[in-house]
């Protein structure tokens, strides 16, 4: 297995942060930017979208010499809730589906590509897609989320 690379965006891709994490630790999925598990980071493309890259370490390991399911799965989880908080919509998910389109190597740097379907009063839809190396789809996921009020946003940061 080759040395983690660092996540690099793609031409024009700019860097964000789309979560603004109180904790100021960046990717829930991704927390440890030396680990060997997942490295992950956000970037808008030209035309405004979320997009990123998604490195698969040693640590995600599930079949033989591939990423699990389930750390593709938290990608495209987070991400997905990424694009929702990037628009301005302080979500939680209330449901989440993927779809497995073929095995990611181990070592890969995954792109995916993730946006708002559609904004249904408190319910914001979102999709997203994860390429492999080849650049085909290796797994989509739609999720729901549900827009979190400003109180009870208020009343969740006073009980941390």
């Amino acid at each position: 297995m080759r040395q983690a690379p660092p996540v690099e965006p793609e031409p024009g891709w700019v860097p964000v942060d789309p979560l603004g994490i109180e904790s100021g630790r960046g990717s829930f999925v991704s927390g440890d930017p030396e680990g060997d598990r997942l490295r992950v980071r956000y970037f808008t493309e030209p035309g405004g979208r979320l997009v990123g890259k998604a490195w698969f370490g040693v640590g995600s390991l599930g079949p033989p010499g591939h990423a699990h399911g389930g750390s593709i799965a938290a990608v495209l989880d987070e991400a997905m809730g990424a694009a929702a908080w990037h628009a301005g919509h302080r979500v939680v998910a209330v449901h989440l589906e993927n779809d497995f389109r073929s095995m990611l190597p181990l070592g890969t740097d995954a792109i995916f590509e993730t946006w708002i379907d559609k904004i249904d009063g408190r319910k914001v839809y979102t999709r997203a897609r994860l390429l492999g190396p080849d650049g085909e789809t290796s797994a989509e996921a739609t999720a729901i989320f549900l827009a979190l009020d400003s109180e009870h946003l208020a009343r969740l940061a006073a009980e941390r």
